[in-house]
C-alpha cells in the first residue's frame, strides 16, 4: 500500500481516580492518588507510544505520524543527491540532474530567460496557415509533453494485462471538469470568470498584442467549451472499463482525416495494430473543428495551452499568474511552495526515473534489499501455509490461490526497466528549456512502453517515493527504495521487530493477492471472480464481525464519535491478516521464539501507527478514510490474537483482549 500522507490519531487517556478521603489528617498522611496509566493489556498503543505521543503534538491543523516522516526524509535525501550531482557529478545521469537542478535554483537566470524557452513552440504555432497545419502542431506539442486537445497515454490493455496499449482520451481543457464550461450554477460561473482573466494573463505573457488579448481569450474559451460539450462527465470515467475500447489503427486515418491520427501515432513513435478510443463522438467533433474553425482560433488556443503548461517553469510573471489561478482559486492554497520544493517536484515530474536510478544506488544498501527480500519471501511462505490450513476456502479456491501465490513476484527497490538515458545535453542556462528537454525524453520513454511484454516494467510510483503495495494487475509486490528505512525497516533492529514492522506491512499487501480484492483477478491474469459464493460468504462473515468490533471504538480526539466499522472493514481485515501472517512468517524464520522477541514483534507493529492529529483532520478522516485511526489499527488486530495475550500475559476478556469466542480471524 502507498504510505498514507496523513494518519488520524490523538491520544485518549483514561484516568482512574481514587476515592477522596473524608478525613483531613488522613489526606495529609497518605500520598495523593496517581492516575493509572495505560498498560500493555489495556491500551497497547498508548503503552508503547507514550513517549513519542508526548513529544509530538500538532500545532494548528494537521497530522504528525511515524510513517509521515518517510516522505520528508526521502525529500531531504533527494535534495542532497541533487546538490552533490550539481557540485561533483559521478556519471552522465548525475551530470544531467545536476545541471537541471542548478538551472532551477538560479532564479536570476530564470528571470532573465523570460518566455525564451517556449519561443520555438510559439513560432511553430505562428506558422499555422491552414487546417492541415493544425494536426502536426498538436502532435509536436504532445511530443514535448504538452497534451493539447486530447490525451494520449500508455496504459494496460484490460483484455491482456501483459501488454500496454495507447489510450486516446478526453483532455485539452484548462479547467479540471468539463461541466465548468456549461454549468449555470453561480459558483461555476464565477470560476469561469476567474479563468477568463487567467487566460488573458497567459496570452499577454506569450506575446499576444494587447489589442488582441480579449478577442483571443474569447476564441480560447469558445474552443474549449466546444471540446467540453463533447466530453463525458467525470463521474462516468471512474471505471477503467468505461475508458477502454480497442479499435484498429488502420481505420483512424480515414475516420479522423483532419486530425491525421495515423501520422500522430508515427510522430509519437507508436506502432501496433490497435489503440483504445472509447469516446469516438469527441474525436469526431474535434476532427470537424479542425476543418471548420479558422486557423486563428486554433492558434490562440494552442498559444494559451503552451503558456499554461509551461508557466510553473518560467519567469516570475508566469509563475505568479499560474499560482493565482491554479494555486489560490483551484487548490485553495495561500502561498506557493518554496522554490527548491517546486524544482524538486518538477524534476520528479519530468526526469523522475533518472533521479530514481541514482537514489536507489545511494540510499538502498544491498544488505537492506537482501533482508527485505528474505522477509517478504517468508511472508509469502506463511500465506501459502495459511491457505492450506484455512477453513473458509473451498478446495478449488485454495488451488487457484496457491497457483496465484506461486506466480507472485517480489520487486524490491526499483522496477525492472529498459530505459534509454540518452538525453539532449541540458546545461545550466535555462531551466525552462531543460524542462522541455526532460519532458520530451519522458514522453519518448512512456511511448516505448506500448507493446507486448512491457507491462511489468512500470510502477505507478517512483522508487524515491515511499510505497509498499500489491499490484493486482501484475500480481507482484512493489517495495520502493524510499520505504526501506525506519520505521518500516530498520536494519539495526531485532529480527522480530523487523517482522512486526516491514513483515506486517508486506503481509497486509500480500494478503490482498488472494482476499476480497485479489479474488477479482485469477492466477493467469484474467479479470474474473475466482472465489465461489460460499467463499465470499465465509469471508464476509468474518469481516462483518470486525465491523461490530470497530464500531464500538471511540474515535480518538473526537467527542461522542466512534470509528465507522463498515467504512474501514476491508482495511481492518487486511490489518488483522497482516499481524497473523507476519507472526507466522517470524516463526518460519525463527522457530524458537523467546518471549522478549515476541514482545518486540508486537511493539514494532504498534510503533508503525503512532500519530497525532487536529480535531478538524480527525473529523474529516472519520467520515471518509477507509483506514481506522492508528490507535485501533494497533489494538484492534491484537485484541483478536492469542499470541499477543501470551506475550504480555494478558487475560482474555480483560482490558483490550477479546474473549476467545469473540475473536475474529482471517488466516490464523
Amino acid at each position: 500500500m502507498p504510505f498514507p500522507k496523513t494518519l488520524a490519531l490523538a491520544l485518549a487517556t483514561s484516568l482512574v481516580l481514587g476515592l477522596l478521603p473524608t478525613d483531613a489528617d488522613a489526606q495529609r498522611r497518605r500520598p495523593a492518588p496517581q492516575p493509572a496509566g495505560p498498560t500493555a493489556c489495556t491500551d497497547f498503543y498508548a503503552f508503547t507510544n507514550k513517549d513519542w505521543l508526548a513529544a509530538n503534538t500538532v500545532v494548528g491543523s494537521g497530522t504528525v505520524s511515524a510513517l509521515g516522516a518517510l516522505p520528508s526524509n526521502a525529500i531531504g535525501q533527494q535534495r542532497q543527491l541533487l546538490d552533490d550531482a550539481m557540485n561533483a557529478p559521478q556519471n552522465e545521469v548525475q551530470k544531467l540532474l545536476g545541471d537541471f537542478w542548478a538551472s532551477g535554483l538560479d532564479e536570476a537566470a530564470v528571470e532573465s530567460d523570460g518566455a525564451t524557452p517556449i519561443a520555438p513552440l510559439l513560432a511553430r504555432i505562428d506558422g499555422i496557415r491552414r487546417a492541415r497545419d493544425i494536426a502536426p502542431a498538436i502532435a509536436a506539442l504532445h511530443q514535448v509533453g504538452i497534451p493539447v486537445v486530447f490525451n494520449f497515454t500508455a496504459d494496460l490493455d484490460l483484455a491482456n494485462l501483459d501488454r500496454y496499449v495507447g489510450y486516446f482520451a478526453q483532455g485539452g481543457l484548462g479547467l479540471p471538469d468539463p461541466a465548468y464550461y456549461t454549468s449555470q450554477e453561480a459558483n461555476a460561473r464565477t470560476l469561469l470568470g476567474r479563468y477568463t482573466e487567467y487566460v488573458q494573463n497567459i496570452l499577454r505573457l506569450t506575446g499576444t498584442p494587447e489589442n488582441r488579448v480579449a478577442a483571443d481569450m474569447a476564441l480560447v474559451i469558445d474552443l474549449e467549451t466546444r471540446i467540453a460539450r463533447a466530453s463525458r462527465p467525470l463521474e462516468t470515467l471512474r471505471d477503467p472499463r468505461d475508458n477502454y475500447a480497442l479499435v484498429p489503427v488502420a481505420g483512424l486515418a480515414k475516420q479522423y482525416r483532419n486530425l491525421q491520427l495515423d501520422q500522430y501515432l508515427n510522430a509519437q513513435g507508436v506502432s501496433g495494430e490497435n489503440v483504445s478510443l472509447a469516446n469516438p463522438e469527441l474525436f469526431a467533433q474535434v476532427n470537424t473543428l479542425v476543418a471548420s474553425l479558422k486557423p486563428e482560433q486554433w492558434k490562440a488556443y494552442l498559444r494559451f495551452q503552451i503558456g499554461n503548461a509551461m508557466a510553473p517553469y518560467l519567469s516570475k510573471p508566469f509563475r505568479d499568474a499560474n499560482f493565482d489561478f491554479h494555486g489560490r482559486v483551484l487548490r485553495g492554497e495561500s502561498t506557493p511552495l518554496p522554490r527548491d520544493v517546486q524544482m524538486l517536484n518538477a524534476i520528479n515530474r519530468a526526469a523522475g526515473p533518472m533521479l530514481a536510478r541514482e537514489y536507489g544506488a545511494r540510499y538502498l544498501p544491498a544488505a537492506t534489499a537482501t533482508r527485505a527480500g528474505e522477509i517478504a519471501s517468508h511472508v509469502r511462505d506463511a500465506l501459502a501455509q495459511a491457505i492450506d490450513g484455512n477453513a473458509w476456502m473451498a478446495a478449488a479456491t485454495k488451488a487457484e490461490a496457491k497457483a496465484k501465490l506461486a506466480g507472485l513476484k517480489i520487486e524490491i527497490g526499483a522496477p525492472r526497466r529498459d530505459l534509454d538515458f540518452s538525453v539532449q545535453p541540458m546545461g545550466r542556462a535555462s531551466f525552462g528549456s531543460n524542462m522541455l528537454i526532460a519532458s520530451t525524453w519522458h514522453r519518448r520513454e512512456e511511448m516505448r512502453r506500448i507493446g507486448s511484454g512491457n507491462a511489468d516494467r512500470r510502477w505507478d510510483v517512483l522508487p524515491q517515493q515511499p510505497a509498499l503495495a500489491y499490484d493486482i494487475a501484475q500480481n507482484r509486490l512493489i517495495v520502493s527504495a524510499a520505504a526501506l528505512q525506519p520505521p518500516v525497516l530498520d536494519i539495526a533492529d531485532s529480527v522480530a521487530a523487523q517482522y512486526g514492522t516491514f513483515g506486517a506491512l508486506v503481509a497486509h499487501e500480500l494478503g490482498r493477492s488472494v482476499d476480497y480484492v485479489g479474488r477479482l483477478v485469477d492466477a493467469s491474469g484474467t479479470v474474473r471472480t475466482w472465489w465461489t459464493a460460499d467463499d465470499e460468504a465465509a469471508w464476509l462473515a468474518q469481516a462483518d464481525r470486525l465491523v461490530a468490533q470497530f464500531n464500538a471504538y471511540a474515535y480518538p480526539g473526537l467527542e461522542g464519535v466512534n470509528v465507522d466499522g463498515a467504512l474501514t472493514r476491508n482495511q481492518n481485515a487486511a490489518d488483522l491478516a497482516a499481524v497473523e501472517l507476519a507472526w507466522r512468517a517470524l516463526h518460519i524464520a525463527q522457530p524458537e521464539l523467546p518471549k522478549t522477541d515476541a514482545q518486540a514483534f508486537f511493539t514494532g507493529w504498534a510503533q508503525l501507527w503512532r500519530q497525532q492529529q487536529s480535531v478538524d483532520v480527525a473529523t474529516r478522516d472519520q467520515a471518509v478514510s477507509v483506514h481506522a485511526p492508528g490507535k485501533w489499527r494497533t489494538n484492534g488486530p491484537l485484541a483478536n490474537h492469542p499470541a499477543f495475550a501470551d506475550a504480555f500475559q494478558c487475560k482474555a476478556g480483560t482490558g483490550m483482549i477479546r474473549k476467545p469466542d469473540e475473536q475474529t480471524t482471517i488466516w490464523r
